[in-house]
């Protein structure tokens, strides 16, 4: 049976120019970068290659990299950091507030629940049908205790893209700092964070065809954060730990080959994103999610009327196509997706929901296959569901929900 990936959300397979760059510092350049003796030496140099090629990906300088184990802790460390540095210069009567949206990666949006339990306010903003914040609400939430905005360049789920650069533009006017989880962003579409005015980037390697295990956090000059790992030092102080050579080594090659291939990658997945939203929006009842333009190359993120996501995630399974319902972050989870309630979805609706994410080695072949096979698994699901073209049962299953 033919296996076809199209997860490349959750992550992508390690690019095998990576595992070459990364091989000899494994077996024979193994040294602690914070040794003196050439072996050290020799693992800095690598080091600091790579946090130069990570900074030309984004447009930073390179002493603007930390590095750390992924986006998840880039994104505790962005928010905790600035959060508890600022903490006592805020004089507010209101208190340290911090503006989001409510779309936002777990890593994001759990961060500032435990924040918000610590006596931080926290502004959750609302979203549009395709999942886009609106501008003026982001103004008028702003207050003398706003410290931080925080929203996501590009969604994990819907694929969305923010106005991230108008953003930015609001928060220097207002001197507050702006971080923006970029983990989905970086690597497909162009991210410049002189032009946006990011204060902090949230990064991960695994996304783009480097090792799990290893992200970065772009710090702009000038802005201070508490760390959140206290040691010997490492990272200029900001996050101790002996760095992850072998890692750090492959997510730079990563960056760098991403650079190179930017216009390449995007063109040729906005191509198949494209075939593949256009085929399956002819079967019937079947809906995109997300907007229809602002979207990443790679992205797909459709629903269907009365069928149930995780048997349709298997349907495919059995037919050699990997997919997704929704963030792998999440997805064991049984409740419906906060991002498909954002955008308007009721429950049932959201549980419908497919998310296909393309990466550099899918094929036309592979898109046709996908499109000839997926009418037939829609109409078998919807065969088995109590809720295709049945009113009574829909209404039924919804008290139900409501329970």
């Amino acid at each position: 049976m033919r296996k076809i990936y199209m997860d490349c959300a959750s992550t992508t397979p390690v690019d095998k120019d990576v595992v070459k760059e990364m091989l000899p510092f494994s077996t024979e350049k193994y040294g602690n970068p914070s040794s003196l003796h050439s072996f050290g030496r020799e693992a800095h140099d690598a080091m600091e290659k790579a946090r130069e090629n990570i900074a030309k990906l984004i447009n930073a300088d390179k002493d603007e990299i930390v590095f750390t184990s992924g986006g998840t802790e880039s994104d505790n460390l962005a928010i905790k950091g600035i959060a508890y540095k600022m903490k006592e210069e805020i004089t507010d009567y209101k208190g340290p507030h911090i503006i989001t949206s409510s779309i936002e990666h777990p890593a994001v949006m759990e961060t500032c629940k435990y924040l918000g339990l610590q006596g931080f306010k926290v502004k959750y903003l609302p979203v549009d049908k395709y999942g886009v914040v609106n501008l003026d609400n982001l103004k008028k939430s702003i207050s003398r205790g706003t410290f931080l905005i925080t929203v996501m360049h590009a969604n994990n789920e819907i694929g969305t893209i923010q106005n991230i650069e108008e953003i930015g533009k609001i928060a220097k006017e207002h001197n507050i700092v702006f971080h923006s989880d970029a983990v989905q962003s970086v690597g497909k579409i162009p991210v410049d964070v002189k032009k946006t005015k990011i204060d902090l980037l949230s990064i991960s390697s695994h996304k783009i065809y480097g090792p799990k295990g290893v992200g970065a956090l772009y710090i702009r000059k000038g802005v201070k954060l508490e760390p959140m790992i206290h040691g010997g030092g490492h990272e200029k102080g900001i996050r101790s730990g002996t760095e992850n050579i072998p890692n750090i080594v492959g997510f730079g090659k990563a960056c760098e080959l991403a650079k190179k291939r930017l216009n390449e990658d995007a063109e040729h997945l906005t191509i198949l994103r494209d075939k593949l939203i256009k085929n399956v929006l002819n079967i019937e009842e079947s809906y995109l999610n997300g907007h229809p333009t602002l979207r990443l190359p790679n992205n797909a993120h459709l629903r269907f009327t009365a069928v149930e996501g995780e048997s349709l995630i298997l349907s495919l399974d059995e037919k050699g196509i990997a997919a997704s319902t929704g963030s792998a972050c999440s997805s064991k989870k049984l409740l419906p997706s906060h991002v498909l309630l954002a955008i308007g979805l009721n429950e049932i609706e959201a549980h419908g929901s497919l998310r296909i994410t393309l990466g550099r080695g899918n094929t036309e072949n592979e898109v046709k296959y996908v499109i000839d096979v997926l009418p037939g698994i829609i109409r078998n699901l919807r065969e088995m569901s109590p809720l295709w073209k049945k009113p009574l049962e829909i209404e039924k299953w919804k008290k139900e929900m409501k329970k």
